[in-house]
């Protein structure tokens, strides 16, 4: 959940890479932030809570310095605070600590009987403690590593200097991710690309249960049993300016306005000239009689578009699982089942457990993931890529609509090999797909009209969402995003299930966004919105091109916000863009921070 950078070089600039380093991790979510770095011979440490600019504040930028690790903390041991932040110090060590300690407690209890005392609230501290009673009892710093990590169970990536080697950071990692990345005459660790762009491109990825020295000339990894191993080099192709604004007041903004170019980009993958190419293009999907989709958060949501969209059209039963509950729950899963894991990041560390639950189950897995390289990535059957590009704001926009772009392809192809698509359809649905991204950008220019529509529910409490069957998965997305950056209470309902209890909460004025895009049960939501609208409900009606020539002169709504009218397959895509949007202009008008929404991270890489 939070952000790991070190620096090693000849250039002495370690404070200076540190910073700009912790600014390019902010997307993923913090409380605090700090930096350890070596200042002539000792350890000094400056912590601060809060944004990384207080931190700054506290700096003497002219310090000159071989090396240095810093951190950025989203807290789980211990409230946000100085205190509690990184990098922690105790007796010959001192690190930063991405991931959680699960048993920590007992290590704890250990180390107080050793003689050990504590001034935080952190599992980090105690981690920090343990290398340094180990060290003291081996004296070999690689060593002491393969022993902390045979007794720390979690899990960890650490970033660590010894009090008697100010010349190398030692590394070892467990689940939690890091990269090495590699300079001219200096090197670097990250838990992430983005922080080492300024400097280089040239990186290595630590895999589980490895360890590693770097100093400004050489890195060297080991293994588990401590012996010395050859890494691949990797190059990122991207660049930082996918990573910027562009102009745009937000992130989240700008990369709502980037959804054209990428669903064009994620689509081109499979499809150019004939709609059943994805069947070539695509790892073979033939043999699978059931799909698994296991996610989290947004992910979760576009598995349950996806699972709308197969069942009804490849005719096969689909479950979708919260990934937290899947690793702990009994699963039902045969050589016929395809188990998919959707995740931004490929580190989301309850959909790697799933996806590790799956293959020990002998089932075949598939990721659709964004992040090349990433652990789901790697340890994946198969995986198709989203082509969203670096995702900043936490609340994810483009790589939620490319996850929906990927299991509606997903659904064309089962239902291509099913029989279930006549060629007729097929074309049809090839013309739809290449008109999508001008659909799309077409209905991002009408930004206006959905400030409007903003300015009208912004100063609520409560808010709710209404929609049948694919429309009540899009309602659950839209709540999520209304709710994690505008900070108002927001619900999902299944249209037919807010009478059934629910609907003593509506009053005169309570805003309710009601989602009519399904022509085939369109009548049984509209009486569900009557019923809302009858207890006095404010109502924003969602509906398609098609269906509004049905409800245009209708008494039901008091607003309502028409998209173009395609295919099932992809009519999600369009009908989410006016609830990305919308929630965007709430937590604008409500001067909320968009881009980084209090408690939240955007890699959930701990339990």
């Amino acid at each position: 959940m939070c952000g790991i950078v070190g620096y090693v070089g000849k250039n002495n600039n370690s404070l200076h890479v540190l910073i700009e380093g912790l600014k390019s991790l902010e997307y993923r979510g913090y409380d605090s932030a700090g930096v350890a770095i070596n200042d002539n011979g000792k350890i000094k440490i400056i912590k601060s809570e809060g944004n990384i600019s207080k931190l700054e504040n506290k700096l003497n930028m002219d310090i000159k310095s071989n090396l240095g690790i810093g951190h950025t903390r989203w807290a789980t041991h211990g409230k946000p605070c100085e205190n509690n932040s990184h990098p922690h110090r105790v007796g010959k060590i001192t690190l930063v600590h991405n991931g959680i300690i699960e048993n920590y407690e007992k290590i704890k209890k250990y180390l107080i009987d050793c003689g050990y005392i504590f001034k935080t609230d952190t599992d980090t501290e105690i981690a920090c403690a343990l290398i340094d009673k180990i060290y003291n009892e081996t004296n070999d710093k690689l060593l002491t590593m393969k022993k902390a990590n045979e007794i720390i169970e979690g899990s960890f990536a650490f970033g660590i200097i010894f009090d008697d080697d100010m010349e190398n950071i030692y590394t070892m990692r467990k689940d939690s991710p890091l990269i090495i990345a590699l300079g001219e005459n200096e090197n670097y660790i990250a838990s992430d690309v983005p922080a080492i762009l300024k400097f280089t491109n040239k990186y290595i990825l630590l895999e589980k249960d490895e360890y590693a020295i770097i100093n400004e000339k050489e890195v060297k990894v080991y293994d588990n049993n401590l012996k010395e191993i050859e890494k691949q080099v990797n190059t990122y192709e991207g660049s930082m300016e996918v990573a910027m604004k562009n102009g745009y007041e937000h992130f989240m903004l700008k990369e709502i306005n980037d959804e054209p170019k990428v669903i064009l980009d994620t689509y081109k993958q499979f499809v150019n000239n004939d709609l059943s190419e994805i069947i070539d293009n695509m790892p073979d999907l033939s043999k699978y009689d059931n799909i698994d989709i296991v996610a989290c958060g947004s992910a979760y949501h576009a598995g349950l578009v996806g699972k709308s969209l197969i069942e009804e059209y490849a005719n096969i039963p689909v479950n979708v699982e919260l990934a937290s509950e899947y690793r702990y729950k009994k699963n039902f899963c045969n050589e016929k089942t395809l188990t998919i894991l959707v995740s931004q990041s490929g580190e989301t560390a309850d959909t790697l457990a799933a996806l590790r639950k799956a293959k020990n189950s002998n089932t075949d897995t598939l990721g659709i993931i964004n992040v090349v390289s990433s652990s789901i990535a790697r340890e994946s059957d198969n995986v198709l890529y989203i082509k969203a590009g670096a995702e900043i704001s936490v609340a994810t926009t483009k790589a939620y609509s490319a996850q929906v772009l990927m299991l509606s392809l997903i659904a064309i192809n089962k239902s291509i090999i099913n029989g279930n698509i006549s060629k007729d359809e097929a074309k049809d649905l090839l013309k739809d797909l290449k008109k999508l991204p001008d659909d799309i950008a077409g209905i991002i220019d009408r930004k206006e009209e959905f400030d409007k529509v903003a300015e009208q529910i912004y100063d609520n409490d409560d808010v709710f969402f209404l929609g049948r069957g694919i429309d009540y998965a899009l309602s659950m997305e839209g709540s999520l995003k209304l709710k994690e950056i505008s900070y108002i209470h927001s619900e999902a309902y299944a249209a037919g299930e807010l009478k059934h209890g629910t609907i003593s909460l509506i009053e005169t004025k309570t805003p309710v966004i009601a989602i009519v895009t399904d022509d085939k049960i369109d009548e049984k939501t509209v009486s569900n919105i009557k019923e809302v609208k009858a207890r006095g409900a404010d109502v924003t009606l969602i509906t398609t091109e098609e269906l509004n020539k049905k409800y245009d002169k209708s008494d039901f709504y008091d607003r309502k916000i028409v998209v173009p009218s395609t295919n099932r397959f992809f009519q999600p895509l369009l009908t989410i863009l006016p609830l990305q949007l919308l929630s965007y202009e709430v937590a604008k008008l409500r001067g909320e921070s968009i881009d980084q929404p209090r408690n939240l991270a955007k890699s959930v890489t701990v339990e």
